[in-house]
Protein backbone atom coordinates (compact mmCIF):
# COMPACT_ATOMS: atom_id res chain seq x y z
CA UNK A 1 0.00 0.00 0.00
CA UNK A 2 2.63 3.12 1.03
CA UNK A 3 4.36 1.92 -2.99
CA UNK A 4 2.25 4.53 -4.21
CA UNK A 5 0.10 7.27 -4.33
CA UNK A 6 -3.07 6.16 -6.14
CA UNK A 7 -5.89 8.05 -7.98
CA UNK A 8 -8.78 7.07 -9.66
CA UNK A 9 -10.52 8.43 -12.72
CA UNK A 10 -14.28 7.59 -13.59
CA UNK A 11 -16.36 8.71 -16.28
CA UNK A 12 -19.70 7.43 -14.30
CA UNK A 13 -21.01 9.16 -11.31
CA UNK A 14 -20.44 5.99 -9.33
CA UNK A 15 -18.07 4.33 -7.15
CA UNK A 16 -17.05 1.43 -8.55
CA UNK A 17 -19.67 -1.82 -8.94
CA UNK A 18 -20.23 -4.51 -9.59
CA UNK A 19 -21.50 -4.54 -13.35
CA UNK A 20 -22.13 -8.60 -13.32
CA UNK A 21 -25.26 -7.32 -11.23
CA UNK A 22 -27.01 -5.12 -13.16
CA UNK A 23 -29.47 -8.03 -14.69
CA UNK A 24 -30.76 -8.51 -10.77
CA UNK A 25 -31.45 -4.99 -10.49
CA UNK A 26 -33.46 -3.89 -13.88
CA UNK A 27 -35.25 -7.10 -12.64
CA UNK A 28 -36.40 -5.89 -9.08
CA UNK A 29 -34.54 -8.10 -7.01
CA UNK A 30 -31.61 -5.77 -6.25
CA UNK A 31 -31.02 -2.25 -5.60
CA UNK A 32 -27.74 -0.15 -6.98
CA UNK A 33 -26.72 0.27 -3.56
CA UNK A 34 -26.13 -3.58 -3.10
CA UNK A 35 -23.80 -3.77 -6.08
CA UNK A 36 -21.70 -0.44 -4.71
CA UNK A 37 -18.60 -2.72 -4.14
CA UNK A 38 -16.61 -0.05 -2.34
CA UNK A 39 -18.30 3.31 -0.45
CA UNK A 40 -16.74 6.54 -0.77
CA UNK A 41 -15.89 6.17 2.75
CA UNK A 42 -13.89 3.24 1.63
CA UNK A 43 -11.55 5.14 -0.57
CA UNK A 44 -10.89 7.62 2.03
CA UNK A 45 -9.62 5.30 4.43
CA UNK A 46 -7.47 4.11 2.09
CA UNK A 47 -5.82 7.23 0.97
CA UNK A 48 -7.12 6.73 -2.50
CA UNK A 49 -7.94 9.96 -4.61
CA UNK A 50 -10.90 9.01 -6.34
CA UNK A 51 -12.43 11.52 -8.98
CA UNK A 52 -16.05 10.01 -10.14
CA UNK A 53 -18.11 11.75 -13.03
CA UNK A 54 -14.50 13.40 -14.76
CA UNK A 55 -13.49 11.52 -18.30
CA UNK A 56 -9.59 11.65 -19.05
CA UNK A 57 -9.55 12.73 -22.14
CA UNK A 58 -5.89 13.13 -22.72
CA UNK A 59 -3.13 11.14 -21.62
CA UNK A 60 0.42 12.83 -22.72
CA UNK A 61 2.89 10.15 -22.59
CA UNK A 62 5.89 12.78 -22.70
CA UNK A 63 5.15 14.46 -19.44
CA UNK A 64 3.78 11.64 -18.15
CA UNK A 65 0.15 12.87 -16.77
CA UNK A 66 -3.53 12.85 -17.61
CA UNK A 67 -5.68 15.41 -18.46
CA UNK A 68 -9.37 15.13 -17.96
CA UNK A 69 -12.63 16.76 -19.02
CA UNK A 70 -12.71 19.19 -16.49
CA UNK A 71 -8.93 20.15 -16.95
CA UNK A 72 -7.87 18.52 -14.00
CA UNK A 73 -3.96 17.10 -14.58
CA UNK A 74 -2.59 14.52 -12.75
CA UNK A 75 0.72 12.96 -12.93
CA UNK A 76 1.65 9.55 -13.24
CA UNK A 77 4.65 6.98 -12.66
CA UNK A 78 2.29 4.23 -13.55
CA UNK A 79 -0.66 4.39 -15.65
CA UNK A 80 -3.53 1.67 -15.65
CA UNK A 81 -6.13 1.90 -18.44
CA UNK A 82 -9.75 -0.24 -17.65
CA UNK A 83 -11.68 1.43 -20.17
CA UNK A 84 -14.02 -1.59 -20.75
CA UNK A 85 -16.47 -1.81 -23.67
CA UNK A 86 -19.16 0.06 -24.83
CA UNK A 87 -22.09 -1.25 -26.50
CA UNK A 88 -22.32 -2.21 -30.25
CA UNK A 89 -25.10 0.31 -32.06
CA UNK A 90 -26.41 -1.01 -35.29
CA UNK A 91 -26.00 1.46 -38.06
CA UNK A 92 -29.58 1.71 -38.68
CA UNK A 93 -31.74 4.42 -39.54
CA UNK A 94 -33.69 5.77 -35.90
CA UNK A 95 -30.62 4.46 -34.05
CA UNK A 96 -30.39 7.94 -32.16
CA UNK A 97 -34.18 8.23 -31.24
CA UNK A 98 -35.30 8.67 -27.74
CA UNK A 99 -36.07 5.25 -26.13
CA UNK A 100 -32.96 3.48 -28.19
CA UNK A 101 -29.92 2.99 -25.89
CA UNK A 102 -27.27 0.36 -25.46
CA UNK A 103 -27.17 -1.93 -21.74
CA UNK A 104 -24.02 -1.13 -20.02
CA UNK A 105 -23.94 0.75 -16.85
CA UNK A 106 -26.50 1.87 -13.80
CA UNK A 107 -27.92 5.09 -16.22
CA UNK A 108 -28.74 2.27 -18.82
CA UNK A 109 -30.66 0.55 -15.89
CA UNK A 110 -32.33 3.59 -14.89
CA UNK A 111 -33.42 4.04 -18.33
CA UNK A 112 -35.13 0.86 -18.33
CA UNK A 113 -36.53 1.09 -15.00
CA UNK A 114 -38.45 4.36 -15.88
CA UNK A 115 -39.80 3.45 -19.38
CA UNK A 116 -41.19 0.33 -17.66
CA UNK A 117 -43.24 2.64 -15.32
CA UNK A 118 -44.46 4.65 -18.75
CA UNK A 119 -44.18 2.22 -21.84
CA UNK A 120 -45.58 -0.80 -22.84
CA UNK A 121 -43.79 -2.38 -25.86
CA UNK A 122 -40.15 -3.20 -25.06
CA UNK A 123 -37.86 -5.08 -27.85
CA UNK A 124 -34.31 -6.54 -27.58
CA UNK A 125 -31.50 -6.59 -30.37
CA UNK A 126 -29.54 -9.44 -29.44
CA UNK A 127 -30.33 -13.14 -28.34
CA UNK A 128 -27.00 -13.56 -25.86
CA UNK A 129 -26.33 -13.10 -22.31
CA UNK A 130 -26.84 -9.47 -22.20
CA UNK A 131 -30.00 -9.28 -24.56
CA UNK A 132 -31.74 -12.38 -22.31
CA UNK A 133 -31.10 -10.62 -18.94
CA UNK A 134 -32.55 -7.30 -20.12
CA UNK A 135 -35.60 -9.16 -21.89
CA UNK A 136 -36.19 -10.99 -18.38
CA UNK A 137 -35.87 -7.61 -16.27
CA UNK A 138 -38.12 -5.99 -18.68
CA UNK A 139 -40.73 -8.41 -18.44
CA UNK A 140 -40.46 -8.90 -14.87
CA UNK A 141 -41.02 -4.86 -14.41
CA UNK A 142 -44.60 -5.59 -16.81
CA UNK A 143 -43.01 -5.00 -20.23
CA UNK A 144 -44.49 -6.58 -23.35
CA UNK A 145 -41.38 -8.01 -24.93
CA UNK A 146 -39.90 -9.47 -27.85
CA UNK A 147 -36.65 -10.37 -28.83
CA UNK A 148 -34.97 -10.00 -31.92
CA UNK A 149 -32.09 -12.34 -33.01
CA UNK A 150 -29.88 -12.84 -36.27
CA UNK A 151 -28.37 -16.25 -35.21
CA UNK A 152 -30.96 -19.71 -35.27
CA UNK A 153 -30.70 -20.23 -31.49
CA UNK A 154 -30.56 -18.26 -28.80
CA UNK A 155 -27.07 -17.99 -26.82
CA UNK A 156 -25.67 -19.28 -30.06
CA UNK A 157 -22.25 -18.47 -29.23
CA UNK A 158 -22.69 -20.28 -25.83
CA UNK A 159 -24.94 -23.27 -26.65
CA UNK A 160 -25.11 -25.80 -29.12
CA UNK A 161 -28.71 -25.83 -31.11
CA UNK A 162 -30.97 -28.62 -28.55
CA UNK A 163 -29.68 -26.17 -25.51
CA UNK A 164 -30.57 -22.94 -27.49
CA UNK A 165 -33.81 -24.54 -28.10
CA UNK A 166 -34.76 -25.73 -24.44
CA UNK A 167 -33.47 -21.83 -23.36
CA UNK A 168 -36.16 -20.65 -25.60
CA UNK A 169 -38.67 -22.87 -24.43
CA UNK A 170 -37.96 -21.86 -20.97
CA UNK A 171 -38.28 -18.00 -21.62
CA UNK A 172 -41.17 -18.40 -23.22
CA UNK A 173 -43.12 -19.79 -20.38
CA UNK A 174 -42.04 -16.79 -18.53
CA UNK A 175 -43.79 -14.51 -20.85
CA UNK A 176 -40.95 -13.54 -23.36
CA UNK A 177 -41.62 -13.66 -27.75
CA UNK A 178 -38.67 -14.50 -29.99
CA UNK A 179 -38.41 -13.39 -33.18
CA UNK A 180 -35.29 -15.23 -35.04
CA UNK A 181 -32.98 -15.20 -37.71
CA UNK A 182 -34.48 -11.52 -38.02
CA UNK A 183 -32.69 -8.39 -39.74
CA UNK A 184 -33.59 -5.36 -38.21
CA UNK A 185 -33.82 -2.68 -41.06
CA UNK A 186 -34.60 0.40 -39.34
CA UNK A 187 -36.49 1.84 -36.24
CA UNK A 188 -39.61 4.29 -36.93
CA UNK A 189 -40.15 7.44 -34.78
CA UNK A 190 -43.89 8.07 -33.28
CA UNK A 191 -45.55 11.38 -33.33
CA UNK A 192 -44.29 11.80 -29.76
CA UNK A 193 -40.81 12.05 -31.15
CA UNK A 194 -39.81 8.78 -29.75
CA UNK A 195 -39.02 5.34 -31.00
CA UNK A 196 -42.54 3.54 -32.24
CA UNK A 197 -41.57 0.83 -33.98
CA UNK A 198 -39.49 -1.70 -35.38
CA UNK A 199 -39.12 -2.58 -38.97
CA UNK A 200 -36.81 -6.03 -40.74
CA UNK A 201 -35.40 -6.47 -44.24
CA UNK A 202 -38.53 -8.48 -44.96
CA UNK A 203 -40.79 -6.02 -44.59
CA UNK A 204 -42.87 -7.32 -40.95
CA UNK A 205 -42.82 -4.33 -38.31
CA UNK A 206 -43.27 -4.85 -34.52
CA UNK A 207 -44.46 -1.79 -32.13
CA UNK A 208 -41.55 -0.51 -30.03
CA UNK A 209 -41.60 2.23 -27.22
CA UNK A 210 -38.52 0.90 -26.11
CA UNK A 211 -35.65 -0.62 -27.79
CA UNK A 212 -32.42 -2.26 -26.41
CA UNK A 213 -29.44 -2.95 -28.17
CA UNK A 214 -27.67 -6.27 -26.97
CA UNK A 215 -25.73 -6.90 -29.86
CA UNK A 216 -22.28 -7.17 -28.58
CA UNK A 217 -20.03 -4.47 -27.74
CA UNK A 218 -16.56 -3.25 -28.79
CA UNK A 219 -13.59 -2.70 -26.76
CA UNK A 220 -12.98 1.04 -25.81
CA UNK A 221 -9.44 2.16 -27.13
CA UNK A 222 -9.90 5.56 -28.72
CA UNK A 223 -8.06 6.91 -25.62
CA UNK A 224 -5.07 4.83 -25.61
CA UNK A 225 -5.18 4.86 -29.84
CA UNK A 226 -5.47 8.99 -29.71
CA UNK A 227 -2.33 8.73 -27.16
CA UNK A 228 0.06 6.64 -30.08
CA UNK A 229 -0.13 3.30 -27.73
CA UNK A 230 -0.21 0.53 -30.54
CA UNK A 231 -3.85 -0.98 -30.43
CA UNK A 232 -5.59 -4.00 -33.28
CA UNK A 233 -8.90 -3.96 -32.02
CA UNK A 234 -8.19 -3.44 -28.70
CA UNK A 235 -5.02 -2.13 -27.04
CA UNK A 236 -2.21 -4.75 -27.62
CA UNK A 237 -0.68 -5.90 -24.32
CA UNK A 238 1.96 -8.66 -23.25
CA UNK A 239 1.81 -11.23 -20.55
CA UNK A 240 2.25 -8.85 -18.11
CA UNK A 241 -0.69 -6.49 -18.81
CA UNK A 242 1.85 -3.97 -20.20
CA UNK A 243 1.28 -1.88 -23.61
CA UNK A 244 3.81 -1.09 -25.77
CA UNK A 245 4.68 2.10 -23.38
CA UNK A 246 5.97 -0.37 -20.61
CA UNK A 247 4.99 2.10 -18.07
CA UNK A 248 1.13 1.94 -19.36
CA UNK A 249 -0.37 -0.92 -18.11
CA UNK A 250 -4.15 -2.50 -19.52
CA UNK A 251 -6.39 -4.64 -18.08
CA UNK A 252 -10.44 -5.51 -19.18
CA UNK A 253 -12.73 -6.04 -21.77
CA UNK A 254 -10.83 -2.73 -23.55
CA UNK A 255 -7.02 -5.03 -24.29
CA UNK A 256 -6.44 -7.57 -26.63
CA UNK A 257 -4.07 -10.34 -25.46
CA UNK A 258 -2.28 -12.81 -27.92
CA UNK A 259 -4.98 -11.88 -30.58
CA UNK A 260 -8.29 -11.92 -27.97
CA UNK A 261 -10.60 -9.35 -26.35
CA UNK A 262 -12.51 -10.76 -23.19
CA UNK A 263 -15.60 -10.06 -22.66
CA UNK A 264 -16.51 -11.95 -19.63
CA UNK A 265 -15.31 -11.35 -16.24
CA UNK A 266 -12.97 -14.03 -14.78
CA UNK A 267 -10.77 -13.10 -17.48
CA UNK A 268 -10.84 -9.35 -15.88
CA UNK A 269 -9.66 -10.87 -12.26
CA UNK A 270 -6.94 -13.28 -13.95
CA UNK A 271 -5.33 -10.13 -15.52
CA UNK A 272 -5.99 -7.29 -12.86
CA UNK A 273 -4.04 -9.93 -10.27
CA UNK A 274 -1.20 -9.87 -12.58
CA UNK A 275 -1.12 -6.62 -13.43
CA UNK A 276 -1.00 -6.23 -9.47
CA UNK A 277 1.54 -8.41 -9.07
CA UNK A 278 3.71 -6.54 -11.12
CA UNK A 279 3.08 -3.38 -9.83
CA UNK A 280 3.36 -4.07 -6.42
CA UNK A 281 6.87 -5.72 -7.64
CA UNK A 282 6.13 -8.97 -6.00
CA UNK A 283 8.26 -10.81 -8.66
CA UNK A 284 6.92 -11.84 -12.15
CA UNK A 285 3.34 -12.98 -12.59
CA UNK A 286 2.15 -13.92 -16.20
CA UNK A 287 -1.30 -14.10 -17.87
CA UNK A 288 -1.34 -16.58 -20.32
CA UNK A 289 -5.13 -16.29 -21.52
CA UNK A 290 -8.21 -17.88 -19.85
CA UNK A 291 -10.60 -20.81 -20.34
CA UNK A 292 -14.32 -19.65 -19.70
CA UNK A 293 -17.17 -20.83 -18.89
CA UNK A 294 -20.65 -19.16 -19.43
CA UNK A 295 -23.89 -18.18 -16.79
CA UNK A 296 -27.01 -17.08 -17.18
CA UNK A 297 -28.51 -14.49 -14.55
CA UNK A 298 -31.96 -15.24 -14.93
CA UNK A 299 -33.79 -16.95 -11.95
CA UNK A 300 -34.75 -20.52 -12.52
CA UNK A 301 -32.94 -20.93 -15.66
CA UNK A 302 -29.75 -22.63 -15.31
CA UNK A 303 -27.06 -22.92 -18.02
CA UNK A 304 -23.39 -24.02 -18.04
CA UNK A 305 -21.30 -24.13 -21.26
CA UNK A 306 -17.45 -23.88 -21.63
CA UNK A 307 -14.46 -25.03 -23.71
CA UNK A 308 -15.02 -26.15 -27.34
CA UNK A 309 -18.46 -27.44 -27.18
CA UNK A 310 -19.85 -27.88 -30.53
CA UNK A 311 -17.43 -30.50 -31.36
CA UNK A 312 -16.59 -31.67 -34.96
CA UNK A 313 -14.52 -33.83 -36.66
CA UNK A 314 -12.57 -35.82 -34.28
CA UNK A 315 -14.47 -35.80 -31.52
CA UNK A 316 -17.17 -38.25 -29.63
CA UNK A 317 -20.00 -36.38 -27.49
CA UNK A 318 -21.59 -38.15 -24.76
CA UNK A 319 -24.79 -36.66 -24.24
CA UNK A 320 -28.06 -36.83 -22.00
CA UNK A 321 -31.31 -35.56 -23.43
CA UNK A 322 -34.65 -35.54 -21.02
CA UNK A 323 -36.56 -32.92 -22.88
CA UNK A 324 -39.85 -34.15 -20.36
CA UNK A 325 -37.40 -32.87 -17.42
CA UNK A 326 -35.67 -30.22 -19.03
CA UNK A 327 -32.79 -31.46 -18.49
CA UNK A 328 -29.73 -31.84 -21.28
CA UNK A 329 -25.85 -32.59 -20.96
CA UNK A 330 -23.32 -32.45 -23.83
CA UNK A 331 -19.99 -33.84 -22.88
CA UNK A 332 -17.35 -32.87 -26.09
CA UNK A 333 -14.68 -35.57 -25.87
CA UNK A 334 -11.02 -35.25 -28.14
CA UNK A 335 -8.24 -38.12 -27.58
CA UNK A 336 -10.41 -39.82 -24.75
CA UNK A 337 -9.92 -36.26 -23.07
CA UNK A 338 -12.85 -33.30 -22.87
CA UNK A 339 -12.64 -30.34 -24.48
CA UNK A 340 -16.39 -28.90 -24.17
CA UNK A 341 -19.14 -29.03 -22.09
CA UNK A 342 -22.77 -27.63 -22.37
CA UNK A 343 -25.06 -28.60 -19.12
CA UNK A 344 -28.63 -27.49 -19.53
CA UNK A 345 -31.32 -27.97 -16.36
CA UNK A 346 -29.13 -29.23 -14.17
CA UNK A 347 -25.28 -26.79 -13.66
CA UNK A 348 -24.63 -28.36 -10.55
CA UNK A 349 -21.01 -30.33 -12.62
CA UNK A 350 -20.38 -27.80 -14.60
CA UNK A 351 -17.39 -26.69 -12.24
CA UNK A 352 -16.43 -30.22 -11.78
CA UNK A 353 -16.07 -30.42 -15.28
Amino acid sequence: PDRYDITIFGAEPHPNYNRILLSPVLAGEMTVSDIILNEYDWYRQHGIALHTGKQVVKIDRVARKVVADDGSEVPYDRLLIATGSTPFMLAIPGNDLPGVIGYRDIKDTDEMIAAATQHKHAVVIGGGLLGLEAANGLKMRGMDVTVVHIGPWLLERQLDETAGRMLQQSLEAKGLKFLLQKQTEALIQGESGRVAAVRFKDGMQIPADLVVMAAGIRPNFSLAEQSGIYCNRGIVVNDTMQTYDPKIYAVGECVSHRGIAYGLVAPMFEQAKVAANHLAGYGIGRYTGSVTSTKLKVTGIDLFSAGDFMGGEGTDDIVLNDPAGGVYKRLVLRQDKLVGAVLYGDTSEGPWY
